[in-house]
Parts: structure tokens; sequence; C-alpha cells
């Protein structure tokens, strides 16, 4: 999901934005940002668009990676899917229910990173990076450096979404300059 979002309401999920028309028939070109085309799917008539939120029933056309073609309900023509550019799509999050230990990347930025041995306080997760085998946390120190921890069970001891910590235990040169 949507990593840059960091003031935004956490009630609500952002998964994909509409970046540009797609033929002449209404479809809209979307950038994906939840884990997969299927939730669009599944959530088709449960997707909400713009502020303030407005329902939509999206039916999603075709995907080709890293991004997916969709058609808004009752719209029929290009003039009036020009639109929904540069509108995003939100599923409500109390709907969507993640598996034991996985979180929503929004609800990942902002919380403080801890050593778990000595307490000392890194900063603050910045962002996550996907683009690796294991996701990558960015935390964003006092000083202004960024920093880059993997998410593997040796580095990342716990999460505590209520509390806003991740407990972390570097290994050894992870930070070094």
């Amino acid at each position: 999901m949507n990593n840059n979002k960091e003031k935004a309401d956490k009630s609500w999920l952002e998964i994909a934005k509409f970046t540009k028309t797609q033929g002449l028939k209404g479809e809209l070109r979307a950038q994906l940002y939840c884990d997969s085309p299927e939730i669009i799917q599944e959530y088709a008539d449960r997707l909400f668009i713009g502020e303030p939120k407005r329902l939509v029933e999206v039916r999603l056309t075709s995907v080709r990676k890293g991004f997916a073609v969709m058609k808004i309900a009752g719209i029929d023509d290009i003039g009036n899917a020009e639109v929904f550019i540069g509108e995003s799509l939100y599923v409500d999050k109390a709907e969507y229910t993640l598996p034991e230990n996985t979180w929503f990347i929004a609800d990942l930025i902002g919380l403080k990173v801890i050593d778990a041995d000595s307490g000392v306080e890194y900063g603050v997760v910045d962002n996550i990076l996907q683009n690796a085998p294991k996701d990558v946390y960015v935390v964003r120190a006092k000083s202004g450096r960024q920093l880059l921890f993997p998410s593997i069970p040796e580095v990342l001891i716990d999460t505590d979404i209520d509390n806003g910590i991740i407990k972390i235990r570097p290994l050894e040169g992870l930070f070094d300059v």
C-alpha cells in the first residue's frame, strides 16, 4: 500500500491512483499501491475515490506490470474519465484483514525505531522499500541521516504498532558510514 502518506487518515488504505485515460470509452490507467490487483477485484463494489471519499464501483479490465486499466461504473467516454486523473482509490481499512505479524505500510510510517538491547533511538520510519527480496525500512535519524535495515528476523525484533515502536538489533556494521 502507499508508503508516502505519513499524515493521511489511517482509516483508509490508498490502493491505486489514476494517472491517465486509456482509449476512448472511459477507461483509466492506474498506478497500483496494493500488493496485487486482485484486491481491486475483491473490493470493486466497495472502493472510494477522492476527498471527501465517495463510493464508486470499479471494474478491472486489464493488468500490466505496475499498473492496471480500470473502468468506473457509469463513465463511458474519455471526457468524463479525464476528471478522475490524479484521484486515488481507497478501501476502508476496517474491511481488510491482514495475516498475523503483518502490517500496513501506512501504519509503520512514523514509528520510532529503537535498539532492542540498548534502547538507543535511531529515528523514525520514513519509508518502506519493496523492490528487494525482503522489505527494506528507511529510517530518518534526528540528524537527517538516512538509515536502512532489512526486514529479516535477525534484525527486526518486534513491531509494536499500538505503542509506536519498532525494536531492531542491527547487524554489525549495518549503520556504519
